[in-house]
């Protein structure tokens, strides 16, 4: 699986983070840097009260957790014979908030609720900026993804302005009335919906009477970025003459193709 890499810099200390099933995990051997003597992760792991952490963790986010390596674990702590490495951790009780990897990115990594604990045992400080930069990088993420969101819904309204004066050019009469026009604008805003969602408005509406939006308010941004293409194109076959059928079927089919191309598309994935 591919990883996305980010880095992080608390007191002076860069840590790395990276993406796995689904969740960011921070980068212990980084951390260390920050303790001022030596100290080691198998230091940390010999402490009863990080295995009983551990282990409470693993029982709340993991459903294949070993519950019986862990009670042996368990109760070999704090004995002069005990020693425990992060990979042992990991083989014996398939845990799955920490990580040991190799290469050039390699270290040992842990979910970021085990890497906040960690920090503790840098400093209470280390604990509180770690904890507070790292909440500042998610802002910061999620204020981007919510410029990308508004983008395509600006844009969106910007070729929906196109779109309906190509339909009052090309579609509508100038003889007929206020309601014939808005009864022609919801046909053509239905031909949309239904090439690219599979149905129109109202059956969006029939079937999530719990929700308040519209269809489009809860499309992706993928979905939004292919509807304002849609609207464009749908433009021009409307001057071009296409009844409704055709244009219906050629816009499901760009619809289709476009969709595919955007979900396989590594740098879109980064905005979703």
């Amino acid at each position: 699986m591919k990883e996305n890499k980010q880095n992080l810099s608390v007191l002076g200390t860069e840590i790395t983070i990276i993406k796995e099933n689904h969740s960011e995990y921070l980068s212990l051997t980084d951390i260390l840097r920050a303790k001022d003597k030596d100290f080691f992760i198998s230091d940390w792991l010999r402490n009863r009260n990080t295995v009983e952490f551990l282990g409470i963790w693993e029982s709340v986010y993991n459903p294949t957790f070993n519950y019986g390596e862990f009670a042996i674990i368990k109760s070999q702590v704090g004995l002069n014979s005990y020693k425990l490495s992060v990979k042992e951790w990991v083989e014996k009780t398939n845990a799955i908030g920490l990580i040991a990897k190799t290469g050039r990115y390699g270290g040992t990594f842990a979910h970021k609720d085990i890497a906040f604990e960690f920090g503790m045992w840098i400093s209470p400080e280390f604990k509180i900026y770690l904890i507070k930069e790292f909440q500042r990088l998610k802002d910061e993420e999620n204020s981007n993804k919510n410029l990308n969101w508004n983008l395509q819904r600006t844009l969106a309204k910007i070729n929906y302005k196109i779109h309906t004066d190509a339909i009052k050019e090309t579609l509508i009469p100038l003889t007929i009335n206020k309601q014939q026009k808005n009864h022609i604008y919801a046909d053509e805003a239905d031909l949309l919906n239904v090439a690219m969602f599979g149905q129109t408005a109202k059956q969006w509406r029939d079937s999530h009477s719990s929700n308040k939006g519209n269809i489009r308010d809860i499309a992706t941004i993928e979905q939004l970025v292919v509807l304002s293409n849609l609207e464009s194109i749908n433009a021009v076959f409307i001057k071009q003459g296409l009844s409704q059928i055709e244009r219906l079927e050629r816009l499901n089919e760009i619809a289709i193709i476009q969709m595919r191309s955007l979900l396989t598309n590594p740098a879109v994935k980064q905005l979703s």
